[in-house]
């Protein structure tokens, strides 16, 4: 897999053409959410190639919402899963997975128990955010119904199709740092081929922008303009200017306590799937999942609280062989085994860096895309809204 320019040939970074989760070739998503009525609240599926993808997780919150993460320990007998569910809800939502895994049954897919086609156990590890209340009413919140119709979603898609961000799915009722926070992606191609990309959805108890300027903490990994295309401005915020959307936050936040006077208001939660087409064991994927939450803490302070149940996915689709059989050593006096392992430390440590990298610009594409809301359950403005 080892190669020296970068994937546009010139040595620099470049997005999948895309810029999404689906860049991974065979990983699909498809959302579903409610935001009338009182609800405010909604399901994200990545859905996994036939036969599955291998997985593993790391959970750095202090307040999980979480189902099926211990099925992805290295150490534990299924190796693959057939997809990752992402709800609103808090744990309420994790009811959502129910809706998934029959549908996957229904389909054939899942680790084989029986003789028969159809006897089969889905393995859908799955996390919830806190967004209970936002729309209005407590009690409106993902169940089954919800997660069917967002496997349905991404199981009707073709491959390689877009991802809709913002307040759509997992995003559409996340709050960041009191702005309205949702669903983002992005994706990195690297030197070797390989493919990285991230999906999140942001809702968190800290801050996406520098209280002092205004500008997003995860603006300056941008590649090529990225950000700008979203509505970035192109300069940072002018005092005047930022001064007006502080004021503008607070107004909204203190404006939300009082409609939520009985909701606990600082709990949270980002949630994100980090993925790959380079073939990774479950503990190389389990580094993945863990080095990626730099990339979140890169884009969101502070990050990992009590109040936070931050958890990431890590998945790999296995198309990409870290280092070919073919490969050849750098000369025939040297030992193919310790070259080879030297390789395939060096090609795995590109993917760690590009999983936190593509992590910390989906947050910044999920705050970017978000559209304000305002409802019974509170005032959540957009940082668009505020700054651009």
């Amino acid at each position: 897999m080892a190669a020296q320019q970068g994937a546009d040939g010139t040595g620099a970074p470049a997005t999948g053409p895309l810029n999404a989760l689906t860049d991974v070739a065979g990983l699909r998503v498809g959302h579903a959410g409610r935001a009338a009525e009182g609800w405010l609240s909604g399901v994200t599926v990545v859905l996994a190639p036939e036969g599955g993808a291998v997985a593993a997780v790391d959970v750095r919150g202090g307040g999980p919402g979480t189902r099926e993460t211990d099925a992805l320990d290295p150490r534990n007998l299924v190796q693959q899963v057939d997809a990752v569910v992402l709800t609103g809800g808090s744990a309420f939502g994790l009811d959502a997975a129910g809706g998934v895994m029959a549908w996957l049954e229904e389909h054939g897919r899942g680790f084989q128990v029986g003789a028969g086609p159809s006897q089969v156990v889905p393995v859908v590890p799955a996390a919830a955010l806190f967004d209970l209340g936002r729309g209005g009413d407590w009690r409106a919140r993902p169940g089954a119904d919800l997660g069917r119709a967002a496997v349905e979603a991404a199981a009707g898609s073709a491959e390689g199709s877009p991802v809709r961000l913002g307040c759509v799915g997992a995003g559409t009722g996340a709050v960041a740092g009191g702005l309205k926070g949702g669903i983002g992606t992005a994706s990195v191609v690297l030197p070797s081929g390989a493919t990285v990309a991230a999906l999140a959805a942001v809702n968190a108890s800290g801050s996406v922008l520098d209280p002092a300027t205004g500008v997003l903490y995860g603006a300056r990994t941008g590649l090529d303009g990225e950000f700008r295309d979203r509505g970035l401005p192109e300069a940072p915020p002018e005092a005047e200017r930022h001064a007006r959307a502080r004021e503008r936050l607070g107004a909204a936040r203190e404006e939300t306590r009082q409609r939520q006077a009985d909701v606990a208001g600082a709990l949270n939660t980002t949630l994100a799937v980090v993925a790959t087409d380079a073939a990774l064991t479950r503990a190389q994927a389990q580094k993945l999942a863990g080095t990626a939450h730099d990339g979140l803490a890169r884009a969101v302070r502070p990050v990992h609280l009590l109040t936070d149940g931050d958890t990431v996915f890590a998945l790999s689709t296995g198309r990409l062989p870290l280092v070919p059989d073919d490969a050849e050593a750098p000369g025939p006096g040297a030992r193919r085994t310790g070259w080879a392992t030297h390789m395939a430390a060096m090609e795995l440590n590109a993917v760690l860096a590009a999983g936190a990298d593509v992590l910390t610009r989906a947050v910044v594409h999920a705050v970017l895309a978000a559209e304000g809301v305002d409802g019974p359950g509170g005032h959540f403005p957009s940082y668009r809204e505020l700054y651009a």
